[in-house]
Parts: C-alpha cells; sequence; structure tokens
C-alpha cells in the first residue's frame, strides 16, 4: 500500500466501515448455511422443510453477502480485473485511465445508491410485503443494497481523487493493482 493511502484519514474509516460491512457479510454466508442445512434435515428427516428457506436466503441473506462485500473487495484489489496490458502502460496513463474509469463507476454506483434508497423509503412507507408463506418486509433489501452501492461509491471517489493526484503529480498517490501472476511467473518462483 502507498504511503499516501495509508496517510489518508477518510480512507482509514471508509475501511473500518467496510470491516463491519464484511462481519454482516460472513454473518450472512453462516446464517446460509445454517438455514440451508436445517432445512435439509428438516426435509429429509423430518419430512418437514422450511417453507420460508429460500425467501429469506434469496431475499435478505444474499444480498447483504453481495452488497456488503463489494467495497471491501475492491479496497483490497479483489475483484475481477482484465489487466492484459494494463501493466505495461506508463504510470501517468494508466493512473489517468484509473480516474476516468473510477469517476464513471462512482457516477453509476451513486444512481444505484439513490434508486435503492428511494425505493427502500417507497416500500417502508407502503409496508410492502414479498407475497410469500412468510409475509417478509421487502425495504430491508433495498437498504442493503443503497448501503452497499453508497459504500462502495465513497470507495470508487477515493480511488478516482487518490489516481487523479497521482496522474497530475507523476507520483504514486494511489495503489495500483498488482500486476497478474501467470504461469511463467509460477515457474520462474519455484527455480
Amino acid at each position: 500500500m502507498s504511503e499516501a493511502t495509508e496517510q489518508n484519514g477518510f480512507s482509514r474509516m471508509l475501511g473500518h466501515l467496510e470491516n463491519i460491512m464484511m462481519v454482516f457479510s460472513g454473518l450472512s454466508i453462516a446464517a446460509i448455511m445454517l438455514v440451508v442445512v436445517s432445512d435439509v434435515a428438516m426435509r429429509y428427516i423430518f419430512q418437514q422443510p422450511l417453507g420460508w428457506s429460500y425467501d429469506l436466503i434469496g431475499s435478505y441473506l444474499m444480498i447483504c453477502v453481495f452488497f456488503f462485500a463489494l467495497s471491501d473487495t475492491l479496497h483490497s484489489h479483489s475483484h475481477i480485473a482484465i489487466d492484459v496490458f494494463a501493466h505495461k502502460l506508463p504510470r501517468r496513463f494508466e493512473h489517468l485511465s484509473l480516474t476516468i474509469g473510477y469517476a464513471a463507476s462512482t457516477a453509476i454506483l451513486l444512481m444505484i445508491a439513490w434508486q435503492g434508497w428511494d425505493r427502500c423509503q417507497a416500500a417502508f412507507a407502503a409496508n410492502n410485503m414479498i407475497s410469500t408463506t412468510v409475509p417478509w418486509p421487502t425495504w430491508p433489501s433495498y437498504f442493503m443494497v443503497a448501503v452497499g452501492s453508497a459504500v462502495l461509491s465513497l470507495r470508487c471517489i477515493v480511488r478516482s481523487i487518490g489516481h487523479g493526484a497521482s496522474f497530475v503529480t507523476g507520483r504514486d498517490l494511489a495503489d495500483l493493482p498488482p500486476p497478474p501472476v501467470t504461469s511463467s511467473d509460477n515457474a520462474e518462483a519455484q527455480l
């Protein structure tokens, strides 16, 4: 991690928020496993499956797993990236392209967060429920989409500013994704 990124207080605070969200994401994965195991046991041992399990998993837990892990995954450069030649570009051009990409991503993510929040408020006000055996409220799903997208957009803003400053100054003030590891790299490391 670059020195400037580590010293950025906002990025550090955002990292703490991302860690908290990752805890909720991990707890949701654990809950999914418990619900699925319970459902299978109830189905095959007692012939009484849990009629609400798939609704709970699909409407709440999977959304939490996905949206609450996005920002931390970006922060640690763990998203899938197509970087066939990016690491061979001049550093300043790489920073410029990342500035533009993160700025565009921020705009899209803010629209998703705004729409999620708007739908969350509307669903909460109307007391919307999922029409299944258990009438689960719909607003928590929209809330998780809004929060996850908003935090990811904040991480994109931090990245866009950092890469923009790196482009302007010519110094690496923002982390670049690590170069890809190839099979030839692994062969050289074993020698």
